[in-house]
């Protein structure tokens, strides 16, 4: 009879461990998303972003890509980020079904913004 009452009482202790894990995990996790979070829409993220999708297409460029293909493969990689971002979002906001959001939504705004920009850009060598 005292082994069952041990094994009762460890079992009860280990119930008991796991409710203070859970509550601790169920605590930290939403603060660390929601920082996590923060941080990729900050204002510095953004720039980050903004400069390592120059980059990235620039050595498209540089390496004989056709533009079309660089600018779609840099819509495509920045949808990655975006795409995770917005996974992110929906579910600190609790949102029970996440919706990955599809490049091509975001890819033609980027594309357009891109095509902008290298419109600027020729417009300003060409007047020099």
């Amino acid at each position: 009879m005292s082994e069952e009452k041990e094994k009762k009482k460890e079992e009860k202790e280990d119930v008991e461990e796991l409710r203070e894990v859970l509550s601790v995990v169920s605590k930290e996790i939403p603060s660390l998303i929601k920082g996590i979070i923060a941080s990729v829409f900050s204002e510095e993220a953004g720039k980050d972003m903004g400069k390592a999708a120059a980059a990235f297409y620039k050595e498209l460029k540089e390496a004989g890509v056709p533009e079309e293909t660089a600018v779609k493969m840099t819509e495509n990689y920045m949808s990655v980020f975006t795409s995770l971002g917005e996974i992110m979002r929906r579910a600190v906001s609790g949102e029970k079904r996440v919706k990955v959001v599809k490049g091509e939504d975001i890819g033609e705004e980027i594309s357009r913004k891109i095509k902008e920009k290298l419109a600027e850009k020729r417009r300003e060598e060409g007047e020099d």
